[in-house]
């Protein structure tokens, strides 16, 4: 159970640390509403993203390739 807790957590915080830098970055809860932590059923922690709109993902592609850069 706790290795459960724990996974959940991870999955938790990372799918939070998704939503908070699309919100960040303007995108509207319609965009990461749909981020969800899962974990599975041998306890890894997994982030769903869902399906989104391709010009959404387009967006998110750019914002992670200029922090790549350093922009």
């Amino acid at each position: 159970m706790q290795t459960y807790r724990d996974s959940r957590a991870k999955a938790t915080g990372a799918a939070e640390a998704i939503r908070s830098a699309l919100a960040a970055l303007g995108f509207p809860e319609s965009v990461w509403r749909g981020i969800r932590p899962v974990v599975t059923h041998k306890g890894s922690p997994y982030v769903h993203l869902g399906i989104m709109r391709a010009d959404v993902a387009e967006k998110i592609a750019g914002a992670m390739r200029a922090a790549e850069r350093g922009e």
